[in-house]
């Protein structure tokens, strides 16, 4: 699958950072100018049915660890820095442990390699509330989508994914029956887990319940050399709510010996 992309810096090393469920490469684009300034190329890529990327039927990890492979030969990145954000950070251990020795460090931000229950389906429904052809702008799918999701930012989030077709309606940019469908996979433990011994940073959010302490013994079984980093004050979103902390620990991850 040729997946969407978008490129900020023209040299240096590559890095390639991947966005979680309901996301985009939109999400990253502040981040990614910080990075690039500091003498990289940062590789913003829309997983399947996400985005500007194709849409398909299956959306496990294997397929989007096998997508994000394609995308590393077409673009001729050679040990790239691999970065994946909550359902993007399972893409990039999933690729880690199928394709070892093809990157040179793992950044997971904010998600371990365990099962997660579904929690995404209340989201789900509220989206499918909206009424493509009969909203007027995105107030109006606010109202609706607030029944279902009470915290704004959230909401905002995810109302960037609405956008309108060449035809003029309004549409999504997920594709959300697929997504319906395999929350459950989504959620699931990575399968077939084999040990990667790259160097590989996890990036926590110290209010975020998504890695607790209980977690880092199962991720050091898998991940031998991996260190964990706690952004303090940042939830789910590390990225997003503590941009400067989140760039300096990656940044102090990637010029480590």
């Amino acid at each position: 699958m040729k997946l969407f992309f978008r490129q900020t810096g023209e040299t240096g090393p590559a890095i390639v950072i991947l966005h979680g469920l309901f996301g985009s490469s939109d999400n990253w684009l502040t981040n990614s100018k910080t990075i690039a300034a500091q003498g990289y190329r940062v590789f913003l890529v829309d997983q399947r049915n996400h985005g500007q990327s194709p849409r398909a039927d299956d959306q496990d990890y294997q397929h989007m660890a096998d997508d994000l492979c394609e995308f590393l030969t077409d673009q001729k990145l050679d040990q790239p820095i691999l970065v994946g954000h909550s359902m993007g950070g399972k893409t990039v251990m999933q690729y880690a442990m199928s394709y070892p020795g093809t990157f040179a460090r793992l950044v997971v931000v904010d998600i371990a390699p365990k099962f997660y229950p579904i929690h995404h389906a209340e989201i789900i429904r509220g989206l499918k509330a909206i009424n493509l052809l009969g909203i007027k702008g995105r107030n109006e799918a606010d109202a609706v989508l607030q029944a279902y999701e009470p915290l704004l930012p959230v909401r905002q989030f995810l109302l960037k994914n609405l956008y309108r077709n060449e035809d003029g309606v309004f549409d999504w940019r997920i594709n959300i029956p697929v997504i319906e469908r395999e929350l459950h996979g989504i959620g699931e433990e990575l399968t077939n887990p084999s040990i990667v011994t790259t160097p590989t940073l996890f990036i926590r959010g110290s209010e975020s319940p998504y890695i607790i302490d209980d977690d880092i013994p199962a991720i050091k079984r898998i991940f031998p050399n991996a260190q964990i980093e706690t952004i303090q004050g940042a939830g789910h979103w590390v990225q997003a709510e503590k941009p400067v902390e989140f760039v300096d620990a990656l940044m102090n991850f990637i010029h480590k010996n």
